[in-house]
Order: structure tokens, then C-alpha cells, then sequence
């Protein structure tokens, strides 16, 4: 297996889930109930390894630099498993309502203000020795490997 730049790796990540949850929110508000699951779907295959990484590597990682701060971070992947469980409770339907994507776009777009801020964290990783990146580069790629979607995880394995 190839060597993975944990820095890069991540803000790559970031951007994908980005452009999904913009492409969700427009396709909720157009009420194209299939597109919408299938996008969601996306999300979560991509966002499952991408928690898992953070919440048991990069966090406590991240503590060095940040202290009990990144116990913050943590209850705000549970605010985004909420949601991420609503939104497909809601598109498991045959049909939604205006109202019903109207709600799961602006979900959709709350939770682009936890990726802008979750991608800052990379200022932080730079810091991390070349050795440090290394391990959490390896870290990142086994979860990648594990392949469990977001909330599988958070149902099954997630240690909140």
C-alpha cells in the first residue's frame, strides 16, 4: 500500500463532503427524493472511515495542541451522526414535502460550517512530527480499508 499524506488525504475528504452536502441540499430543495438518497449515501460511505480516523487518531492526536478542547469536537460529530440520521429518515420516503427539503438542506448546510472548521485543523497537523504523520497516515488508510459507513459506525463500533 501506498504511502498516505494524512494532511492531504483529509482536506480532499473535506472537499468531496463539501460538494455533497451542497449537491444534497439542492437536490432536497428540488425534492428529487432519489438523487438526494443516493447523494446522502455518498456522504456516509465517505464520512464513516473519515470520523472513525479523527475520533480514534487525529483527536487525541490533536490534544497536544489543543488540550480538552477536542472533546468539542468530538460531541459535534454526534450533532452531525443527528443529523445525518434525520436527513435519511426523511429521504427514506417515497416523496418528501417542500417543507420536508427544505429541512434536510439546511441541515445540509450546517453541516458545511462543521467541515470549514474541521479542515482547519490541518494548520494544527502540520506541526505533528514526520513520524506522527506517518502513524496517523496509516491510521487514516486502515479505516479507509474498514470501509464502515458513517452510520453503521456510529451505531456499531463508534466508543460514544
Amino acid at each position: 500500500m501506498a504511502k498516505l499524506d494524512p494532511i492531504v488525504e483529509f482536506r480532499e475528504d473535506h472537499r468531496k463532503v463539501r460538494d455533497g452536502l451542497l449537491d444534497l441540499a439542492k437536490a432536497a430543495e428540488a425534492g428529487d427524493v432519489t438523487k438526494a438518497r443516493n447523494i446522502l449515501g455518498q456522504i456516509d460511505t465517505l464520512v464513516g472511515p473519515h470520523f472513525r480516523y479523527e475520533e480514534e487518531n487525529l483527536y487525541p492526536a490533536l490534544k497536544e495542541f489543543l488540550g480538552d478542547y477536542v472533546d468539542s469536537l468530538i460531541e459535534e460529530h454526534g450533532g452531525a451522526i443527528a443529523t445525518a440520521k434525520v436527513a435519511a429518515k426523511v429521504l427514506s420516503q417515497s416523496s418528501i414535502s417542500k417543507e420536508e427539503g427544505r429541512e434536510v438542506a439546511k441541515a445540509a448546510r450546517a453541516l458545511l460550517v462543521h467541515v470549514s472548521n474541521c479542515d482547519g485543523l490541518n494548520i494544527l497537523a502540520e506541526r505533528f512530527s514526520p513520524k506522527k504523520l506517518d502513524e496517523l497516515g496509516k491510521a487514516y488508510a486502515q479505516a479507509r480499508v474498514a470501509g464502515v459507513p458513517l452510520l453503521r459506525w456510529a451505531d456499531t463500533i463508534r466508543k460514544r
